[in-house]
């Protein structure tokens, strides 16, 4: 390998020495030194701008970044915050909705079992009012044809006993007898125990006339009118019995003429009046005589109305002051205090319906606070889902 030195100003060539390799040497290694050193300065200037760049660049690429995800975050924040209003507003208003729909329902109620309270006691009173009627129709008239049968073997028995023969040869005649004699005493017993303040005044066997008189009297013992009875239980009923009954009303100076039958005319199915006189079964007949008792005791009020109107003022004092007007007047105000007393319950239940009611509030009250709490600790205070502070009337709307 050659070690020759060619000068670049004249071409002369010539081998170096020790000495000018040495201090070549030295210059090449002084300005390689400078060179790597400047290399090294460049490459340090480009490494700093380009840490400095790259650092600059994932800065603003992380800051960037957070904010992206802030907004991102602060976005479903806020969707879901919306969310959560636009879902406790829908559940406060099913809460109201549901509130007038409960109390709704229960007035419904309220109203639906009152009215069938009160259909089922006008129908209960309507079904007992038939029940009795027919009931009390049934035993009138088994206890009637008891009645009658028992009057008509007592008569039988008696008259056995004392007309054996005379009953073998008239059996019919005397058996018809027996019948009407039966009826006769039964209506006689049924007077006096109907009306045991009137007189029965009774007509013997051969006697022409009615078979009884009733003397009606009010209740001062005063006479006011006279019903006289004929008593017939014949399969046919007879014209005739008409004419001659109103015969023996004039006779005995009657007011009233009445005929107990088992069979009525032609034109009557229940008792009534035919040709001035009154027509009735023997199960009619209690019925009946109430009625025209009770019209004889008003006309006589009636026509002594006028007369002896000092007296009356005394009688009036004397009621007024006495001590059954104080005892009728006793049993008003009781009936009055029984009145107060019921309202009073009706109120006290009331007021205990009413307290159910606001603890029944109380109890969605708490929820509804137990609800926004769990909120407020998820989406923070910015939430209002109060129930009460946004509608004050609410309650009083309800």
């Amino acid at each position: 390998m050659s070690t020759e030195i060619k000068c670049p100003n004249c071409g002369h060539e010539f081998e170096p020495t020790d000495s000018i390799r040495e201090e070549v040497q030295k210059e090449l290694r002084a300005k390689m030194s400078e060179w790597q050193k400047q290399q090294q300065q460049k490459f340090d200037a480009q490494l700093l701008e380009e840490k400095k760049r790259t650092q600059k660049e994932t800065e603003e690429s992380l800051r960037k970044n957070i904010v992206s995800d802030f907004e991102n975050k602060l976005r479903l924040l806020e969707e879901n915050n919306k969310e959560s209003q636009e879902k406790l507003k829908l559940a406060r208003e099913k809460e109201i909705e549901f509130l007038k729909k409960e109390q709704a329902l229960l007035s419904k109620e309220q109203e639906l079992d009152l009215q069938l309270q009160k259909m089922l006691l006008e129908e209960r009173n309507k079904l007992s009012e038939v029940i009795r009627k027919e009931e009390a129709e049934k035993i009138s008239l088994k206890e009637t044809e008891y009645l009658l049968k028992n009057k008509e073997l007592e008569e039988k028995l008696e008259a056995q006993k004392k007309l054996v023969d005379e009953m073998k040869r008239k059996s019919e005649q005397g058996s018809m007898q027996m019948q009407g004699e039966a009826q006769e005493l039964l209506l006689e017993d049924l007077l006096r125990q109907s009306f045991p303040y009137d007189s029965i005044e009774e007509v013997g066997k051969g006697v022409k006339g009615a078979d009884c008189m009733l003397l009606v009297r009010n209740k001062f013992g005063q006479e006011c009118g006279k019903i006289i009875f004929e008593s017939k239980r014949t399969k046919d009923f007879s014209e005739q019995w008409i004419e001659k009954l109103k015969a023996d009303m004039r006779s005995q100076a009657a007011d009233i003429a009445v005929i107990v039958t088992q069979a009525m005319p032609k034109g009557l199915d229940r008792f009534g009046e035919k040709d001035g006189v009154w027509v009735c079964s023997f199960a009619e007949v209690k019925a009946l005589t109430h009625v025209l008792r009770d019209s004889i005791v008003r006309i006589a009020q009636a026509t002594t109305g006028q007369e002896n109107k000092g007296e009356k003022m005394h009688m009036l004092y004397d009621y007024l002051t006495g001590n059954e007007f104080a005892e009728q007047w006793k049993a008003i105000r009781e009936g009055f205090m029984s009145m107060k007393i019921s309202i009073q319950k009706e109120r006290d239940a009331m007021e205990k319906l009413w307290k159910q009611r606001e603890k029944q509030l109380e109890k969605v009250l708490l929820n509804a606070a137990h609800i926004r709490g769990s909120v407020e600790g998820i989406a923070g205070t910015d939430v209002n889902i109060a129930l009460l502070e946004d509608s004050p009337d609410l309650l009083t709307d309800e």
